[in-house]
């Protein structure tokens, strides 16, 4: 339904100018079926209430009132053209028979985009002086959204929408998309008929004719798969939707309403994929769900935050976004309105958190816009904190609703649900995004992890750290049964990958990603773990020097660190440091050079409390080579540092 841009119910006229003692006519057969209508109105039986006041009309065309009320059960209705063409037919009996006649008329017409109009009836409502300051207010608040919304029409966006297909969208209603990040998985809702087999009358116990449920599409060969419904037990007879994907397509929110474990009307819940089947749908509890309503959320690709929607207390209107944070055991913190910033004395909703973990898009009905609800795009600051956000602009933007829209990892295409012309019912669309709405670009690793020696498929930790401050960018899990992971990993900066699981040795990767000859590449590679035992080797791809140096660079802190907490974690672990060069340069020269690299590394951890009887160190120089040397991508394989289970 549309949502209205502002409350317009406590300005209708009919209330205050139809208790009057004197009608602008006097024609007692006009009257009569005038107070006919205002009893039909109040019955809600505004067909009959519009069918006896157009026969008022007929008896004295010039009866104000009839005209008056008459547009006000247009607007009630949503009928906003039925209604401003209602005011357009009384104004030339009495231009100024009330000054409030063009505030309607020109908040209606802001409703259905006609901004001109709207502009210059608000202008004209201003012209009267002896009208209220809330009144006035909202007057000026329109002239300044038409305004926008004129200049967003004069500097159009590209937005060329693609219908993603008969394969993906299905007969009816599809919408509220969402997709893994390797964007070979979509998931979206799809409003069905009930069943009549379970609901002869066609309608569920809860008097809806049609339900919600969520339906799955694999990308093969660049090309959708037919959609399927997921089924039970995730899907049942009742409204299941709003969902958000991981970014590994492995765990999905969403929200659910009259469950029987409700805490309120509608609540989130987590289900889990496991080969092709989905999970028991759990609810997340407190403190997210409460008696209040939460729905649309929307997972961080770190697995680490929850941004939904609430009308809990302690908002800044109607609907806010919130957040909570997830810890490694899964338990939800307290959330945090996400602030002033985002949130207003409107509604915000749909929200989606871009892979990237800084960049944040919603809808608004409140932030300045074509009207409706907008779609908005903000960013993290400096600080951390979330920008004022920026709208996405014409014509993505109409004076109608747009809502849940999601970005691809890459960054280049947006995804959304549309009734336009060529759509069975609403379908989903996707268009590419224009650079100054887009985030920053994020691609990805995926791959399996699994033992060395059984090839058993592994849980393991995924530990992603910017190499340039040391600090931890994001933690997740491969899957407990399949080993399968994906990590995302945005470009212009450079990462550590440390994968670690108790009783394991732990495995290091590195990816320069600062300046990428290829951004958009993506990262397959399986992961096997060693058991811990004599003689496993690992590669230390993070241990950084100066050409033809041995002192340790500041990049180097991270992966030492991890080194530093295995050995604490596995104080009976005695290891050799080695370091490796390639094949340029004289043998004795890159033995000494190689031997001083492995002796920076030892000091570094004697220097952090490791027992120097549990070390040793050795230089191999081109010795022990891993890769050929006829090419620089084989030579930079064999510069190395490595430690080796010696005990």
């Amino acid at each position: 339904m549309k949502t209205k841009l502002l409350i317009i119910s406590f300005l209708l006229v009919s209330i205050c100018l139809f208790a009057q003692e004197k009608y602008s006519t006097s024609s007692k057969k006009a009257i009569k079926q005038f107070e006919k209508a205002l009893m039909s109105y109040d019955m809600r039986q505004n067909h009959k209430a519009i069918q006896q006041l157009k026969a008022a009309i007929e008896i004295d065309a010039g009866f104000i009132e009839a005209y008056l009320l008459m547009a006000d059960i247009y607007n009630e209705s949503g009928e906003f053209e039925k209604e401003i063409q209602t005011y357009y037919n009384v104004l030339p009996f009495n231009p100024d028979y009330s000054a409030k006649t063009y505030l309607n008329l020109a908040l209606s017409e802001l409703m259905i985009g006609h901004y001109e109009d709207a502009k210059s009836n608000f202008e004209t409502f201003l012209d009267y002086e002896a009208t209220k300051t809330k009144f006035r207010k909202m007057a000026k608040e329109g002239i300044k959204r038409c305004t926008f919304a004129m200049k967003l029409m004069e500097n159009p966006v590209p937005f060329h929408p693609l219908n993603l297909g008969e394969n993906a969208n299905t007969k009816f209603d599809d919408y509220m998309p969402s997709l893994s990040a390797d964007e070979q998985t979509l998931v979206f809702s799809v409003d069905l008929p009930v069943d009549k087999n379970i609901y002869p009358s066609g309608r569920n116990e809860f008097g809806n004719s049609t339900h919600e449920d969520f339906y799955i599409s694999y990308k093969k060969d660049s090309v959708w798969t037919p959609s399927k419904n997921i089924g039970k037990p995730v899907n049942t007879y009742g409204n299941e939707g709003a969902q958000t994907l991981s970014a590994n397509g492995m765990y999905m929110f969403f929200t659910a309403c009259q469950k029987a474990d409700s805490y309120g009307g509608c609540d989130i819940y987590f289900a889990k994929k496991t080969g092709n089947r989905w999970s028991e749908a759990i609810n997340i509890g407190e403190p997210v769900n409460s008696r209040y309503w939460e729905s649309q959320p929307s997972i961080s690709s770190d697995g680490r935050t929850l941004y939904f929607v609430s009308n809990r207390p302690g908002g800044k209107g109607g609907m806010d976004i919130w957040k909570s944070y997830i810890n490694d055991h899964g338990r939800f913190s307290k959330p945090e309105n996400l602030g002033d910033s985002i949130n207003t004395r409107g509604t915000e909703s749909g929200p989606f958190i871009h892979p990237d973990n800084q960049t944040l898009y919603f809808a608004s009905d409140a932030w300045l816009g074509m009207g409706g609800l907008d779609l908005y795009v903000s960013r993290k600051g400096v600080t951390n904190q979330w920008k004022r956000p920026d709208n996405l602009g014409y014509p993505i933007n109409t004076h109608k609703d747009e809502e849940f829209l999601i970005v691809n990892a890459k960054g280049n295409l947006a995804y959304f649900s549309s009734n336009r012309e060529g759509s069975r019912g609403k379908d989903i669309y996707n268009f590419e995004l224009y650079d100054e709405a887009q985030p920053f670009q994020v691609t990805y690793v995926k791959g399996k992890v699994f033992d060395a020696v059984t090839n058993e498929k592994l849980k393991a930790k995924f530990e992603l750290i910017d190499l340039e401050t040391s600090k931890l960018v994001m933690e997740a899990f491969s899957h407990n049964k399949t080993g399968e992971f994906l990590v995302c990993l945005p470009v212009n900066k450079n990462y550590a990958l440390n994968v670690s699981k108790t009783g394991y040795l732990f495995y290091s990767e590195n990816f320069s990603l600062k300046n990428p000859e290829n951004p958009s590449e993506t990262f397959l590679m399986d992961i096997p773990l060693q058991p811990i035992r004599e003689g496993a080797i690992v590669v230390l791809k993070n241990i950084f020097y100066e050409t033809d140096k041995y002192d340790l660079k500041p990049e180097s802190k991270a992966e030492l660190s991890k080194l530093i907490s295995f050995l604490n974690k596995n104080p009976k672990v005695n290891i050799e440091i080695s370091g490796h060069t390639d094949n340029i340069g004289e043998d004795d020269y890159n033995i000494k050079l190689s031997r001083n690299r492995a002796l920076s590394v030892y000091n570094y951890l004697t220097e952090n409390e490791i027992s120097n009887t549990r070390l040793s160190y050795e230089g191999y120089g081109e010795n022990s080579p891993v890769a050929s040397n006829e090419t620089e991508k084989g030579r930079a394989q064999n510069r190395r540092t490595e430690f080796k289970i010696v005990k």
